[in-house]
């Protein structure tokens, strides 16, 4: 297939600066062009560390936030949503958006702290936002973040859209309910984020059950590449897992199989099959 009828797919990896082995992990992918962009963890300690070893594998790929405000501790103090220092997990964030008992004020000061702890290593703002569990599209943080970005001036950075329409979902069959329930979260975040001038993406894809088992990886991931939207997005957790992982995040070895599997031939088998070719943002 001719390189210019092929479908661009924004392929970008979660996660960077969690650890020091999920950070190399991306950098690999990035640097062998299995994937094309990444979102930061500018919460983790590593990141400062990790910033410059990225700037030199990066290349065209998108560099991004992954705004963060769950299970993590806070850059700065959040005596009412964060009281212990450790961000809430992700249902506690969940059900107070859904309830309007998020608060913004504080919500706000900890995505500017973000955003400057981005700016301070990678020098420039980040290419896309997107959200650590993606908290970025909940009722009270959406809002939050728009606010932010609209009034920090400069480039606006594409945001990440988790709406896939039922029909989608359902073809590519692949835990269907799961994104059906993420995408159900953010609906009208789309919409409102394109209203005020934001680009992104338009097609998401994907979400797996970690526990489900058994379905080899080159499967999965051709079906996050069939059904697409427009201007479709797929997302990624690969790395290398270690004892710090296990002590942050439960999904480790998964890490580590999902890495395999990007830096092999399977995957650009997959991609050749399906006629994508991965790209950054501005591609799609």
């Amino acid at each position: 297939m001719a390189e210019d009828a092929r479908t661009r797919i924004v392929v970008c990896a979660d996660d960077y600066a969690l650890t020091p082995g999920v950070s190399r992990g991306i950098r690999e992918l990035i640097g062998a062009g299995r994937i094309s962009a990444t979102s930061v963890m500018t919460v983790c300690p590593y990141w400062p560390a990790e910033g410059p070893a990225l700037a030199a594998a990066a290349g065209d790929a998108d560099i991004g936030l992954h705004l963060t405000l769950t299970d993590q501790a806070p850059l700065g103090a959040m005596p009412e949503f964060a009281p212990s220092g450790r961000l809430p997990p992700i249902g506690k964030v969940v059900r107070a958006g859904l309830l309007g008992r998020l608060p913004t004020a504080e919500i706000e000061a900890e995505i500017e702290r973000q955003l400057e702890a981005f700016v301070a290593i990678w020098k420039r703002p980040p290419a896309h936002v997107d959200g650590h569990h993606h908290v970025h599209q909940l009722p009270g943080v959406r809002g939050a973040l728009l606010s932010v970005l609209s009034r920090r001036g400069g480039p606006r950075p594409y945001l990440r859209s988790c709406h896939e329409p039922l029909s989608r979902a359902l073809a590519r069959g692949v835990a269907w309910k799961k994104a059906l329930v993420i995408s159900a979260l953010g609906a009208g975040f789309a919409r409102t984020a394109a209203a005020e001038g934001f680009a992104m993406n338009n097609g998401f894809s994907g979400a797996y059950d970690l526990g489900a088992g058994g379905q080899p990886l080159a499967d999965l991931f051709a079906r996050f590449v069939a059904h697409l939207g427009p201007r479709p997005l797929m997302m990624c957790h690969p790395g290398y897992s270690d004892t710090t992982l296990a002590g942050l995040d439960s999904m480790t070895a998964q890490r580590d199989a999902e890495l395999a599997f990007l830096a092999s031939d399977e995957w650009s088998k997959v991609l050749a099959a399906a006629g994508c070719v991965v790209a950054p943002f501005k591609a799609i």
